[in-house]
């Protein structure tokens, strides 16, 4: 019967001898990291820019909520990439000087 890491890791012990590849744990932790990532992105996206864009809402957008959102959205992924970059180089640079 297979369970926790089995069943998402491939088969239980591995394959190989009973030994899990540590480095593909590792991947597949990171894609679920970009994952979380990725879904927190949209939600905070989402609420800030509705909280922005919309003051009642109804069962239709008009043009100037639409392009309030879309401009919202955009702004908000540019914020986004910047800090991301310069976390990213911060990153960088830290670990050169360990």
């Amino acid at each position: 019967m297979e369970g926790g890491f089995g069943s998402e890791f491939g088969p239980a012990g591995g394959g190989a001898g009973g030994k899990l590849d540590p480095g593909l744990i590792m991947e597949q932790v990171k894609v679920q990291i970009a994952v979380a990532n990725a879904q927190e992105l949209l939600q905070r996206m989402t609420d800030k820019c509705f909280r922005k864009c919309i003051g009642k809402p109804g069962s239709s957008l008009d043009n100037s909520e639409q392009k309030c959102i879309a401009m919202c959205m955009d702004r908000y992924m540019d914020a986004w990439n910047t800090v991301s970059r310069a976390y990213n180089s911060r990153l960088q640079r830290e670990r050169a000087n360990m």
